[in-house]
C-alpha cells in the first residue's frame, strides 16, 4: 500500500483540500492480491488502490474511461525506439504507467483508508 501511495506522491497526483460542499466525493478502496510463484506459494502481496466507482455518474462525475495498461502501439514505440539508439531495455514499468496523464477537471476522491491525513 505505501509503495502505492509513493508513486502517488512521486508523481504529485493529487493535493489535499478540505471536502467541498457542493461536489461528488468519489470514495476509494484497496484492493488486495497474493500473487503466488510456480508452486503455488504466495511471493509477493500486491495492493492497488481503487474508485468505487458505482458511485459515480456517467457525464456528471466523468465522460471517458481509462485502463491502466500499456498499448501494444506504445510496446512497439519503445522497441523501436531503444533498438535504433541502440539501448539496452531491461524491463517497462506499466505498473504506474497511468499515472503519467493529465485530467483537464477536477476529480475529488477521499483518502484512502487506513491512511488518512489529519490536516
Amino acid at each position: 500500500m505505501q509503495e502505492e501511495l509513493n508513486n502517488f506522491a512521486r508523481n504529485e497526483v493529487w493535493v489535499l483540500e478540505e471536502h467541498p460542499k457542493d461536489k461528488n466525493i468519489i470514495g476509494t478502496k484497496w484492493v488486495f492480491r497474493n500473487k503466488q510463484g510456480e508452486h503455488g506459494v504466495v511471493v509477493r502481496n500486491k495492493a492497488r488502490l481503487v474508485a468505487k466507482g458505482f458511485a459515480q455518474v456517467e457525464g456528471l462525475d466523468f465522460g471517458e474511461t481509462f485502463a491502466p495498461v500499456a498499448r501494444l502501439e506504445a510496446i512497439c514505440i519503445l522497441l523501436a525506439y531503444s533498438s535504433h539508439h541502440k539501448i539496452k531495455l531491461y524491463q517497462m514499468d506499466v505498473k504506474s504507467v497511468f499515472l503519467n496523464g493529465y485530467i483537464n477537471e477536477l476529480v475529488y476522491v477521499d483518502q484512502p483508508p487506513g491512511f488518512e491525513d489529519p490536516r
